[in-house]
């Protein structure tokens, strides 16, 4: 997914401490409420604490946690990952959340969390600095190891938090809650996906092609793809806008191969990024006439949607670890433009290995995707997903079928990638919303009885309860 480097999360990483990476699911001191909440953490073997923040009816901790590099020889070395804990209470259910990328430092509640009134703990995804092996072993970043960072987690904290837990994430996050479900199905009592994209293959995207022919109105789709052709049809003009731009900022672009290349690059994540970012409403901050349009009208529409910092090696480099998964498990979609000659498109979209250090090898591993929605679609239970209208990634989607229990797949109208279960319509929104207090163990008789009953159990917190979307640069989940 694409976006300048300016709207990338503010995402600080905690630094781990050495310990015995076997000793995770060692005894705690019993959750009893006798025991200040903090020493129960930090008495977990491989748990040390860089700091606790204050918050208004909440504990707050960033903390690190010694995991082996390959859970299959937790003796060939560790690293240190970080977390975080909103500690709510020992008595109430528990979200674990990952975004999929690095972890925010700063409290933030997820909508299930609030949902439930419930703790929330969030781990940064392995390999992201600096949640990452020294030396790096490219070959242990895979969906499995991942999971099973969370089941080893999931297993230490379940010893102080020992009732109802709920795995959940947005994005490459929902997909990561999905895998984690897939290998550990019997760790969570429910999942909440969102906007999980899931390319089962690999090869076949024309899903995509589909969506990008008739999202929004004929008139929003013209003017993005008159402002798409038009930044290619005057190369020549912009490029030397760009190389005034990289020269000024100090970027690079060794790993894409050329600037001409990270141009086109930028250029065609233009519609992707507008519908994953925006909605049908914002059309109208796009050049109606893009043949008319300055320079600068065509540059700053592009530079505000896509983002041209975002295939330098700077804008790169912190993502890596995504573009490693995409071309080796997870999948990249591609796809065309027929509104565009095709004198004017000289690359194409490009495959994740053209974002990829050439140091680090890699190689694509067809039947994992595959395996993960078979499983989803025959044994999924006590799952939600939910996806956005007009967001491109929801095009491939997780599906349920008739081996699913107690699993939903819902679309909010009209929502981007930013969609939850607060965009759905009334009767999935108050559906969805019993469905999850269920799972948690916390549903009134009268939800149970009726969900349209159904409501968050805590009060929205605008500092808490960030509702936007998830925003990570270039055709990133």
């Amino acid at each position: 997914m694409r976006k300048a480097l300016r709207w990338l999360l503010a995402l600080t990483v905690l630094i781990g401490t050495l310990s015995t990476a076997g000793a995770a699911t060692a005894a705690v001191p019993e959750a009893t409420g006798t025991t200040d909440i903090k020493d129960q953490l930090l008495a977990i073997p491989g748990m040390s604490l860089v700091e606790e923040k204050p918050y208004t009816g909440y504990r707050y901790f960033v903390l690190q946690y010694t995991q082996p590099v390959d859970h299959r020889h937790p003796s060939k070395g560790t690293f240190q990952q970080r977390i975080t804990v909103l500690h709510k209470d020992v008595s109430r259910p528990t979200v674990f959340y990952t975004g999929g990328y690095n972890v925010s430092t700063n409290p933030g509640r997820r909508e299930p969390t609030q949902i439930v009134d419930g703790n929330q703990v969030s781990m940064e995804y392995r390999f992201f600095t600096p949640s990452r092996p020294d030396p790096a072993d490219w070959s242990k970043l895979d969906i499995w190891q991942a999971a099973s960072d969370q089941h080893r987690i999931f297993k230490a904290l379940k010893k102080i938090y020992t009732k109802n837990w709920i795995a959940t994430g947005g994005s490459k996050g929902g997909m990561t809650a999905t895998y984690f479900e897939r290998f550990y199905p019997h760790d969570m009592d429910g999942v909440v996906a969102y906007v999980a994209p899931n390319d089962v293959v690999n090869d076949e995207d024309s899903a995509y092609d589909r969506f990008f022919a008739s999202v929004g109105t004929k008139e929003c789709r013209d003017r993005l793809n008159g402002v798409q052709r038009e930044a290619l049809v005057r190369r020549e003009s912009l490029e030397k806008k760009y190389q005034a731009y990289a020269a000024e900022n100090g970027y690079t672009f060794t790993t894409i191969g050329s600037l001409d290349r990270a141009y086109e690059a930028v250029v065609l994540d233009y519609v992707w990024g507008f519908w994953q970012y925006s909605l049908l409403s914002d059309c109208d901050t796009i050049p109606a006439d893009a043949a008319t349009a300055t320079d600068d009208e065509i540059w700053n529409s592009v530079d505000t949607i896509s983002g041209f910092s975002a295939y330098a090696d700077q804008g790169l480099e912190p993502y890596t670890p995504y573009y490693y998964q995409a071309g080796t498990q997870l999948g990249a979609p591609t796809i065309h433009f027929p509104y565009i000659e095709g004198k004017y498109i000289r690359y194409g979209y490009q495959p994740p290995r053209n974002f990829v250090p050439r140091d680090i090898p890699m190689r694509f591993q067809r039947g994992a995707m595959r395996d993960v929605d078979n499983w989803v679609a025959h044994h999924a239970q006590h799952m939600l997903f939910v996806y956005g209208q007009n967001d491109p990634w929801g095009a491939e989607r997780f599906r349920v079928g008739a081996g699913a229990k107690d699993a939903y797949v819902f679309t909010a109208p009209g929502l981007n990638h930013g969609a939850n279960v607060a965009g759905l319509t009334a009767d999935e929104k108050a559906l969805a919303t019993a469905r999850i207090l269920a799972w948690a163990g916390v549903a009134s008789p009268a939800v149970q009885a009726d969900p349209s009953a159904a409501k968050p159990l805590a009060r929205f917190d605008a500092r808490l309860d960030v509702r936007d979307v998830e925003r990570e640069p270039a055709l990133r989940p």
